[in-house]
């Protein structure tokens, strides 16, 4: 395939995946603002009185960081597994797979989407939280750059997920299991200092406690992890990522099967 062509197929396929999502906006978009909403009445409004000031900000301001960036994360991935498996229910991967459009492409078109739907209920999110609380952004650099690549990371997670899937109750075991609980003891709700040196350094090697710290400092300037060594651990994983997502598909590994 021409360049040219590559290009084209590979906007038909984000394209497709923008109107999946857009189409049932009721059902993906919606239910997280809501969802979220209920997080700053309750954690922010309600609780964060109680709790005081965290890091020189109100508790409010300190945990919207990181419910913008636990969306982004959750229906990045979502997106991507629920396509990609529905096209492997439905035959309809066989095609791509037998066309002339290269494996990277089509890869490449499927993480576009999940990317696409994470930033466009991000900012729906980002939205919500102006009700809640005063958000003025310290560097819109490293805030974009990273929601970007934190969006990157968890569609290509998602697509392995899909890979794998061999019903529809295993595309909601990993999100269940692993993500939520990765999510929420990423620093979402806290400080990774409040905790004991024992528990900080378990914390470490969870990858979504650099995410949303990266985040955190984009949006309020402050972070409990250096904001290169958190680009340096998000790169690594996508990069190795997108090569086991890459060998996948050239071997056919779960969707030929």
């Amino acid at each position: 395939m021409t360049p040219s062509e590559q290009l084209h197929a590979l906007a038909t396929i984000l394209v497709k995946e923008i109107l999946r999502f857009s189409r049932i906006w009721l059902q993906t978009i919606l239910p997280p603002a809501i969802t979220t909403g209920l997080y700053f009445v309750i954690f922010g409004g309600l609780i964060g009185p109680r709790i005081g000031e965290m890091e020189g900000f109100s508790y409010m301001e300190f945990i919207v960081p990181g419910l913008i960036m636990m969306s982004i994360i959750t229906n990045a991935y979502a997106n991507v597994v629920s396509s990609f498996y529905m096209a492997k229910f439905t035959h309809s991967v066989e095609e791509m797979l037998v066309s002339p459009v290269p494996n990277y492409i089509i890869l490449l078109g499927y993480t576009a989407g999940g990317i696409a739907r994470g930033l466009a209920v991000g900012l729906v999110v980002t939205v919500v939280s102006l009700f809640f609380s005063e958000l003025q952004v310290q560097d819109f650099g490293i805030s974009i750059s990273i929601a970007f690549l934190t969006a990157a990371l968890f569609s290509l997670a998602g697509f392995i997920n899909a890979v794998y899937a061999k019903s529809f109750d295993d595309i909601s075991i990993i999100p269940t299991f692993v993500l939520t609980p990765l999510t929420y003891l990423g620093g979402i709700f806290y400080s990774v200092a409040m905790l004991p040196n024992f528990w900080q350094q378990v914390s470490l090697l969870n990858p979504i406690l650099y995410m949303i710290n990266a985040f955190r400092y984009g949006l309020l300037g402050v972070s409990d992890i250096p904001v290169g060594i958190s680009y340096i651990i998000i790169c690594g994983f996508i990069f190795v990522l997108f090569l086991v997502c890459l060998y996948l598909l050239s071997t056919g590994k779960g969707i030929r099967d």
